[in-house]
C-alpha cells in the first residue's frame, strides 16, 4: 500500500490537471507558451501518475488492467481476470 501522503497528493494534482485542461487547450491553439508557462506545474498533464486500483502502487503499473504485477498475478491467480490464463508449455 502506498503512502496515505502520496496518494492524497496524487488526486489533488489530478484535480488540477482536469481544472487547467480547457485553459491550457485554448493557450496551446494560440501559441501563447509564456501563458502557458504561468500556469501551475501541477496542472500540466505529463505530471499524472499512473497507479493501481487497489493498492495504489505507482510501480509495475499494467495500464491495460489498471492493476499493478502484484494485483494482477492475484486476481489472473484466481480466474476473475476474464480472457486471462495462466501459460503451460
Amino acid at each position: 500500500m502506498a503512502r496515505k501522503s502520496i496518494v492524497v497528493r496524487d488526486e489533488k494534482r489530478q484535480a488540477m490537471i482536469l481544472r487547467y485542461s480547457a485553459k491550457r487547450a485554448e493557450l496551446k491553439q494560440m501559441g501563447d507558451y509564456e501563458g502557458l508557462a504561468r500556469l501551475p506545474r501541477n496542472s500540466s498533464p505529463t505530471r499524472w501518475k499512473n497507479r493501481c486500483i487497489e493498492t495504489k502502487r505507482p510501480r509495475g503499473y499494467m495500464r491495460q488492467f489498471g492493476l499493478s504485477r502484484i494485483s494482477f498475478r492475484e486476481h489472473a491467480s484466481k480466474g476473475e481476470i476474464p480472457g486471462v490464463t495462466k501459460s503451460s508449455w
